[in-house]
């Protein structure tokens, strides 16, 4: 009699590595979930700070900051030039930032709510002389916390 040298693998063993893969890409996507959570935080903390730099810009020429627009809110629907947050099809020279950017999506993280960058201003006598941003994080971001913030021209407020 001749004995059959038998390769390959038994069911067992191949239910096994199949259960590993499938456990395997949980993981990676509950990671890649938590890093895209991550980049949106970071994303939002770079556009506040790009909108605070066009802000001052506008200040140093017009000596005031831009009336708030009708909504509050502010976003990739407006721009802002000489005349304020306009429609970036009217947008008036000088232009200090082309496209206002929006609030990333999904906007609702963690605590936050599903809601865009909200702008209002101070005046003094008539004149805007400071405004606020309000937006949020969804979890902490650098030396900032999760949750609502501010940030105004001294600043970003935890």
């Amino acid at each position: 009699m001749e004995k059959k040298n038998k390769k390959g693998f038994t069911l067992i063993e191949l239910l096994v590595v199949v259960a590993i893969m499938g456990l395997m890409a949980a993981l990676a996507i509950v990671s890649l979930n938590q890093a895209r959570a991550k980049a949106r935080d970071a994303r939002r903390v770079a556009d506040i700070k790009q909108i605070q730099t066009a802000l001052e810009l506008y200040y140093m020429d017009q000596n005031k900051y831009p009336d708030a627009p009708a909504t509050g809110v502010i976003d990739g629907a407006l721009c802002l030039g000489g005349g304020g947050f306009g429609a970036p099809s009217s947008c008036g020279a000088p232009v200090y930032m082309g496209l206002v950017p929006s609030n990333p999506s999904p906007r609702a993280d963690g605590a936050c709510a599903d809601t865009n960058y909200t702008y209002a201003v101070t005046a003094t006598n008539g004149v805007n002389t400071s405004y606020h941003i309000t937006w949020c994080l969804g979890a902490k971001t650098g030396e900032l916390g999760s949750g609502i913030h501010r940030a105004t021209p001294a600043g970003l407020i935890d």
